[in-house]
């Protein structure tokens, strides 16, 4: 068969489960929703792509989170809160770094942590299950089809949360969105990995190192991408570093096929990594790479919903009378290409648009709620936002925060019988307080 023709391939499959709520994905918003949803009563059931639950602080070895608080209040309070909580209890170190408590998590703690929230709450869940399909009809989700070893399923659902970071499940029930810049480029995805012997006693940067020797590394050809932008090693052990490292520019995390080459070229680029850091950063000349991990996305669909959640909106502090949160991380919206003025346009950027100890933004519960459909929610990195607000959204503390109150929205939503749209907002907020969220 040529490429360009089309083959009609029909099956019946069981409907292996019926669910209150049916969470697909879990990674931070997806634990955050299915945990939160099944603590209230529902029956949930998780079906995620990887390993292990995580998403990308585990499976992509991310392990550096970003603000959890103000520097005054705990934001990401409530699942967020909890989790710190239970790393710090794991045989694993946590460090801890200001300003405003941000902290790297080892991805083996972190899967463990996970594990025994998903176990204790209740959840059915199973890993390698892909979410392929939905059925819907006028707006209403009545199936998600998974694709497992076992063969193809479907789960019946009240209500369904989308926490695929690329919004899969409301691109395929037909909610709209948007990607990428005015021209559809998106930030660089990258190649996160796990370091060892490393001397942290003689590393003069405490959290990254520094990038002031790159452009005399690019000129000496050790890089094949002359990238002036490295987000750096993070400490997460004795002698153990976790390398944000290799940009993958041009990727595409909604089509395999582009996934599939940014994971061989940056695999390959790893070792110009290896090459730089032996030769010009003290403490790692003997640094030994020990693992790479899966291809951290971070932008490519935004669904569209309710309400836009904007740069004016972080630029003013916003406030909203349905607001389901707060947040404060800086606008991060890594360059686009490898290329001298877009990295400058970006470093001018992120110390320009950030925010002072006690501050933040407002994030209102209609960002969660896709246009066009009535029982399906998201969470996470694909919520309604224009992409500077993406670039300060996207981080894990910030999925916690979403994911909750998407998990607590449905839970009301089933308990009530109503759809997403007419859950008694005041109610979602005093639940959310209840659990221990930030809503002054």
């Amino acid at each position: 068969m040529t490429s360009g023709q089309t083959l009609s391939f029909q099956r019946s499959i069981p409907v292996r489960y019926e669910a209150d709520v049916f969470v697909a994905g879990g990674g931070p918003a997806g634990m955050a929703a299915a945990v939160t949803a099944a603590r209230q009563g529902c029956r949930v059931v998780l079906a995620e792509g990887h390993s292990c639950f995580g998403g990308m602080g585990t499976a992509a070895l991310v392990t550096l989170f970003m603000p959890f608080t103000d520097g005054i209040h705990f934001l990401a309070g409530g699942f967020g809160e909890e989790i710190v909580a239970r790393a710090r209890q794991m045989d694993f170190p946590i460090y801890m770094n200001d300003p405003h408590f941000v902290v790297a998590v080892h991805p083996e703690a972190l899967k463990r942590v996970y594990d025994d929230l998903a176990v204790e709450a209740g959840i059915t869940f199973s890993f390698q299950t892909q979410v392929i399909g939905v059925e819907s009809e006028a707006g209403h989700v009545s199936h998600a089809i998974c694709s497992a070893k076992s063969g193809l399923f479907a789960v019946a659902a009240r209500l369904f949360i989308d926490c695929t970071g690329d919004g899969d499940l409301a691109a395929w029930a037909g909610a709209p969105f948007a990607k990428g810049n005015e021209h559809g480029a998106m930030m660089p995805g990258s190649l996160c990995s796990l370091w060892s012997d490393v001397d942290w006693e003689r590393v003069t940067a405490p959290r990254f190192t520094d990038e002031r020797f790159l452009p005399q590394a690019i000129e000496e050809g050790i890089f094949s991408v002359p990238d002036l932008h490295l987000p750096g090693m993070i400490r997460i052990g004795r002698s153990q570093a976790d390398g944000n490292l290799v940009h993958a520019f041009g990727v595409d995390g909604t089509d395999e096929r582009s996934v599939s080459q940014a994971l061989m070229d940056t695999r390959r680029r790893t070792e110009e990594y290896r090459r730089y850091y032996h030769a010009y950063i003290e403490g790692f000349e003997v640094a030994e790479l020990v693992a790479t991990g899966s291809l951290a996305i971070r932008e490519s669909r935004r669904i569209l919903g309710d309400y836009v959640l904007g740069l004016e909106d972080f630029k003013t502090r916003a406030s909203f009378g349905d607001e389901i949160g707060r947040y404060n991380y800086a606008v991060d919206v890594h360059a686009t290409r490898p290329d001298p003025d877009e990295t400058r346009r970006f470093e001018a950027e992120f110390k320009a648009l950030r925010y002072g100890k006690g501050e933040s933004y407002g994030i209102p519960y209609r960002i969660l709620t896709p246009r066009g459909l009535d029982n399906l929610l998201v969470a996470g990195r694909c919520v309604s936002v224009d992409r500077p607000m993406l670039g300060s959204i996207r981080v894990m503390p910030a999925c916690f925060i979403t994911g909750q109150a998407a998990g607590m929205a449905a839970a009301l939503a089933v308990e009530s019988g109503v759809d997403t749209r007419t859950v008694d907002v005041t109610s979602l907020q005093h639940r959310l307080r209840s659990m221990g969220a930030y809503l002054p």
